[in-house]
């Protein structure tokens, strides 16, 4: 029985997969994006996971793709036509959303970003921040009618830790975690505390400022890989929901079978 979906979302640092059974998740992996991957290696690498998984192949009744990085993006395309047979829907422009975007050209905003608004929408039916720890931090603003209205982007995380260990010379790569106590007594503590504080006071702030601007208090809603280490900071995250841009997906996937 065909009753099985395949979400693919192609991040810049990280490709996250989950299958989907109905409503219900029932696996999901993270793997390392690879811009120069082919067709055939993205094949023999899912179908790897699948059979990892206990998931039967011939159980996928479609595969549904979100993808920042442009060279992917066809190789998907190909590996989903010829490793399963099954035409990709691809998360873009011309697709049925179910939400009005009101970017002042609405091709430029990332596929993901429209899969975490769409699935925070359909959750919780208010107005909404959707911010997405990843590669870079994004922050998305959805009106309580259901409007995409556009947002904010900010450098991610591990982009700041990557940028102190090369371009300061004696700071050392620290792994994330939260520090023991806000004022540092050692390097490591220190660029922890500055990260995690740092990045918990930018939410909030920016959360704030949207709030005065829409003239209303928004519900605030994290995902991404990063999400956990700062949601707990920040006073304005009320859910955190890893799962968010996969369940947009299938949610984009299901709109766009209707007749």
């Amino acid at each position: 029985m065909k009753d099985l979906l395949l979400c693919i979302d192609v991040g810049n640092t990280q490709t996250v997969l989950g299958i989907f059974r109905g409503t219900k998740i029932t696996s999901r992996w993270r793997i390392r994006s690879d811009r120069d991957r082919t067709a055939d290696e993205y094949g023999h690498l899912i179908k790897d996971l699948l059979r990892g998984g206990g998931v039967d192949e011939s159980s996928l009744r479609g595969i549904c793709v979100s993808s920042v990085v442009p060279p992917a993006r066809q190789a998907l395309i190909d590996m989903s036509m010829t490793q399963f047979d099954l035409v990709p829907l691809m998360v873009g422009p011309g697709m049925k959303t179910g939400m009005p975007i009101l970017y002042d050209n609405p091709r430029e905003v990332g596929a993901d970003r429209i899969a975490n608004a769409v699935a925070a929408y359909e959750r919780f039916r208010e107005a909404l921040v959707v911010i997405d720890f990843g590669t870079a931090i994004t922050f998305d603003v959805i009106s309580a009618a259901g409007e995409y209205l556009g947002g904010v982007i900010f450098p991610g995380i591990q982009i700041s830790l990557d940028a102190l260990f090369l371009k300061a010379a004696k700071l050392p790569r620290v792994e994330l975690e939260k520090p023991p106590k806000i004022v540092g007594r050692d390097t490591i503590s220190s660029i922890q505390s500055g990260i995690i504080y740092g990045y918990a006071g930018l939410v909030d702030s920016i959360v704030d400022r949207i709030d005065a601007e829409m003239g209303v208090k928004a519900m605030v809603v994290a995902t991404g890989g990063l999400a956990g280490c700062i949601s707990g900071e920040a006073r304005r995250v009320s859910e955190v929901i890893p799962d968010l841009t996969l369940e947009g997906l299938r949610i984009l996937w299901e709109r766009n079978q209707e007749k």
